[in-house]
């Protein structure tokens, strides 16, 4: 298989794995969150799936002058994530990227992404089109055997 074919694979593995972790958590919500505000069980998946696409992404994340690999990446904003939950709500995806993914809510500074050591991107384009990438793939009807 080329070059371009494992990237295929990989990817495709890597948005499998984002998207079973989204659907296994969307069975324990809506989450209650303090103050007695709840999360949607589409905004929990589709955060879910951005935090597993983080996590799996083997990317490169830009914080507060440090970089961290994906895994460290997406422990901070699952703890930043349940920290806003809990005191303002999160009421879509588009919310929890603006709210706690893009930038520091202490210094203000925005958080950047590198992969594969390419260039640093600002990390809310790179989101959002992951969003919409999963909507997309969301929409889709179920096809294949035993379907």
């Amino acid at each position: 298989m080329d070059a371009a074919g494992q990237r295929v694979v990989k990817r495709f593995v890597a948005v499998g794995a984002a998207l079973l972790l989204g659907l296994t958590a969307a069975q324990t919500v809506p989450l209650p969150a303090e103050g007695g505000s709840t999360v949607e069980p589409k905004v929990q998946v589709e955060v879910n799936y951005l935090l597993g696409y983080i996590g799996g992404s083997g990317c490169e994340f830009y914080r507060n002058g440090t970089w961290h690999d994906s895994q460290a990446a997406r422990a901070h904003l699952n703890e930043k994530y349940l920290y806003i939950r809990a005191r303002v709500g999160i009421a879509s995806a588009e919310e929890f990227i603006e709210k706690v993914a893009t930038g520091s809510s202490f210094t203000g500074n925005p958080y950047q992404v590198r992969c594969r050591g390419g260039a640093a991107m600002a990390i809310r384009p790179w989101l959002l089109e992951e969003l919409a990438r999963f909507r997309e793939f969301s929409k889709r009807p179920a096809s294949g055997p035993g379907v």
